[in-house]
């Protein structure tokens, strides 16, 4: 097969995933194909559906995806919901703060790994608000930030506990105050 065929048939997110491990094992060196795997990967999966898309192969490409050199792939790696705690360990240290903030995101990543993102740069500390995991003790914190969007990803945090929501009801911006209304009515 050649790159060209490779990169076509890597648009169908629903080829058989030993085909998409052949293809990158094949083409390992290719950052476009390494590119293109990984966005593959990312289609074979769903937020709605987590267990959508997972094999032991997935898995490991993950893994193997996690060391490229292209960040697009280690993007798409830091946030899958399938990616392993040691994965997002590693790329917990990675150079680039988009792809520490996506580990931020993800529920996988370990509280330990939470816990020193808060000390990171702010858009990887913003990452935390919205991470189910994240230490109350932050999220607190983070509950005070200047940025709205920051304020309403704790709010929508399930984990934030509600009486905490409940003081943010008078919050400046009008789309924090409807996510502070809407949390609390979903437990009534």
């Amino acid at each position: 097969m050649n790159r060209d065929e490779a990169l076509t048939l890597l648009e169908n997110s629903g080829m058989d995933i030993k085909e998409v491990e052949g293809i990158f094992y094949q083409f390992k060196e290719d950052n476009e194909v390494v590119s293109m795997v990984a966005m593959n990967l990312s289609r074979r999966t769903s937020v709605y559906d987590k267990q959508m898309g997972k094999s032991e192969t997935l898995i490991s490409l993950l893994n193997e995806l996690a060391k490229s050199n292209d960040m697009s792939s280690r993007w798409a790696v830091a946030k899958n919901h399938h990616t392993k705690a040691e994965t997002l360990e590693f790329l917990a240290k990675d150079g680039i703060n988009l792809v520490r903030a996506l580990v931020a995101t993800n529920p996988n990543t370990p509280v330990s790994v939470l816990s020193k993102f808060f000390f990171d740069e702010k858009i990887v500390r913003d990452g935390l608000s919205g991470n189910p995991n994240t230490p109350l003790k932050y999220l607190l914190i983070l509950a005070q930030d200047s940025d709205k969007m920051v304020r309403l990803r704790v709010v929508e945090n399930p984990s934030f506990p509600l009486d905490e929501v409940a003081k943010m009801a008078d919050d400046v911006e009008m789309n924090v105050q409807k996510a502070v209304e809407v949390r609390l009515r979903e437990v009534k």
